[in-house]
């Protein structure tokens, strides 16, 4: 196959092989770099094409390997190797390790709130925590639906206004202090 003949089949699949290329990176200028990678190694490796054979499968086989070693090198660049002697990079802190402590102390916390509720609206709505739906609670309270619902409404609005009242002055301290 001729220089010529070459190039003018190559053109007649230049879009094709933009859009392949588009459909592999999902970005606009890495398809035009990798078309041009392609362009390039087509035309440096033209004699390795055999006539006969299907010239656009040979393109797009290219440009399917010059994306997956380019992806291959993106992924091994994001690999940390740390060569020292006690790994001192990868242990250096970088991952935070957080205990429960303070969760554990709000749920305390949290529970004698509940246990402070009256007990017209504690008992619906420990029920309802517990996983009962709302007309197994009237049936076993023997009240209205709608009575339990706004019961269990109440609940939730009181342990609201709790909960901002203890710690909207902890969320302004923390703000102070620079913690999230």
């Amino acid at each position: 196959m001729s220089t010529t003949e070459f190039n003018s089949r190559f053109d007649q699949m230049s879009t094709l092989l933009h859009s392949f290329a588009y459909n592999l990176t999902k970005n606009t200028e890495d398809a035009k770099d990798l078309f041009q990678e392609t362009a390039y190694r087509a035309m440096t490796n033209r004699d390795k094409f055999r006539p006969g054979t299907n010239f656009k499968a040979w393109l797009f086989t290219i440009m399917k390997n010059i994306f997956i070693n380019n992806y291959r090198k993106k992924t091994k660049a994001n690999t940390i190797m740390d060569s020292t002697e006690n790994l001192y990079y990868l242990n250096s802190g970088s991952v935070v390790i957080s205990n429960q402590a303070e969760s554990n102390i709000m749920m305390k916390e949290l529970t004698k709130m509940i246990e402070g509720l009256d007990d017209s609206i504690k008992i619906p709505f420990l029920m309802h925590y517990h996983g009962y739906k709302y007309q197994e609670i009237a049936d076993h309270l023997d009240l209205p639906l709608g009575t339990v619902k706004s019961r269990i409404f109440f609940a939730r609005k009181e342990l609201k206004d709790l909960i901002g009242k203890r710690y909207s002055n902890m969320q302004e301290l923390r703000e102070r202090a620079g913690v999230r």
